[in-house]
């Protein structure tokens, strides 16, 4: 396995994340810069933070294909969210799009992005 996942019994668990990743020695990083709810045209998918989120993570899982990688691969996520971002779709489009592989997740709340449309920015890092 290339990365494992740590939950330790002294800190509180979240099944929606590990607490902690190890990758496996002679592993390369692949480092995904942050993916947002555009199309492939660079269309923003929606006013609402589920459709965004659904986008990019999407998105995401796409550039991992590129080099015949998964979700399992992904040892980091950030996410970066607006102040009008809602926490609970961007969670509920992580269930829909990520499934059950829980990873080490930080949580941002941000003043903007790049775009001021945009609700939601996403990367990672990978073990290959």
């Amino acid at each position: 396995m290339t990365v494992t996942r740590i939950n330790t019994a002294s800190v509180h668990r979240n099944v929606a994340f590990a607490q902690g990743t190890l990758v496996d020695p002679g592993r390369r990083l692949m480092f995904i810069g942050g993916q947002n709810g555009v199309d492939i045209q660079g269309a923003i998918v929606g006013p609402d933070t589920l459709s965004q989120a659904r986008q990019a993570l999407r998105n995401l899982l796409a550039v991992l294909a590129e080099v015949g990688a998964t979700q399992e691969n992904v040892a980091k996520l950030t996410v970066h969210l607006t102040e009008n971002a809602d926490l609970s779709q961007m969670f509920a489009a992580a269930e829909t799009e990520w499934g059950q592989h829980p990873t080490a997740i930080t949580v941002l709340r941000v003043a903007g992005l790049a775009n001021p449309e945009f609700l939601v920015e996403i990367d990672a890092v990978a073990a290959l």
